[in-house]
C-alpha cells in the first residue's frame, strides 16, 4: 500500500527551518522504511499528523512508536476528563519550562474547557484560587509528583479515594510521559509555532 506522505507529513504547527541542528527535520524521501511506517501510524491516529516532539523522535523510530502508543493511552484513554489531563500536562510543562509543550497544551486546555484562571496560575507557579474538587485533587497530586517525585501520604490517599488506585498510576504516568516529551523538546529546541514568543518565564522568575 502506498503511504500518503504529503498528508502524513502535513504539520499545521511547523514553520520553515523549524527544527534545530541537533535533530534535523526528516523529509519523506530521507526516511527509512521504518520511519515512514511510524510516521504513517502516528498521523493515522488521534493526533492526525506528525509534529512537536515526534519530529525529533522519528530519528529513533522504534522509540517513537512506543512513545506515541503510551501517549495515545494517556491523552485519550485514561477516563480522566480533558481538563484534568491538561492540568497534569501544564504542571509538567511548567516544571521543565518547556515552551513548546506549554504553548501546544495551553491551547488544548482552553479548548477542553479548563478555566483560564487555572491556566494562568499554573503558568506562574501559583496555586489556582478556584478549582473543582476533582481539579484540586489532580493539581495537588501532580504538583507534588513533579516537584518532589512523589505525593505525600495525604495527597496520595485523597487521589486514590477519589479516582481509584489505577488512576493514581495514570496521573504519575502523565507526569512522567510529559516530562519525557519536555526533555525531548527542550533538547531539540524547535521554533515555536506561528513565531510565538516564549509563553513561560524562567523557572523561579
Amino acid at each position: 500500500m502506498r503511504l500518503p506522505f504529503r498528508r502524513v507529513m502535513r504539520l499545521p504547527f511547523r514553520m520553515p527551518d523549524a527544527m534545530s541542528d541537533r535533530y534535523p527535520e526528516l523529509t519523506p524521501d530521507a526516511m527509512t522504511a521504518e520511519q515512514r511506517a511510524v510516521a504513517a501510524e502516528i498521523a493515522s491516529g488521534p493526533r492526525g499528523s506528525v509534529r512537536g516532539p515526534f519530529l525529533p523522535l522519528l530519528h529513533n523510530p522504534e522509540l517513537a512508536r512506543r512513545v506515541q502508543a503510551l501517549g495515545e493511552h494517556l491523552r485519550f484513554n485514561t477516563g480522566f476528563a480533558g481538563p484534568l489531563v491538561e492540568i497534569a500536562v501544564l504542571l509538567t510543562a511548567r516544571r521543565w519550562t518547556c515552551q513548546y509543550e506549554w504553548l501546544a497544551h495551553e491551547r488544548i486546555a482552553r479548548k477542553a474547557g479548563l478555566d483560564a484562571s487555572i491556566i494562568e496560575a499554573i503558568a506562574v507557579s501559583r496555586v489556582p484560587a478556584r478549582m473543582s474538587a476533582d481539579e484540586a485533587a489532580v493539581y495537588a497530586f501532580c504538583r507534588q509528583v513533579n516537584d518532589a517525585g512523589s505525593p505525600d501520604d495525604a495527597t496520595f490517599a485523597a487521589a486514590r479515594d477519589r479516582f481509584g488506585l489505577a488512576a493514581t498510576l495514570d496521573l504519575i504516568a502523565l507526569c512522567g510521559y510529559y516530562t519525557l516529551l519536555a526533555m525531548v523538546l527542550n533538547t531539540a529546541d524547535p521554533a515555536l509555532p506561528d513565531g510565538a514568543a516564549p509563553p513561560l518565564s524562567p523557572a523561579g522568575g
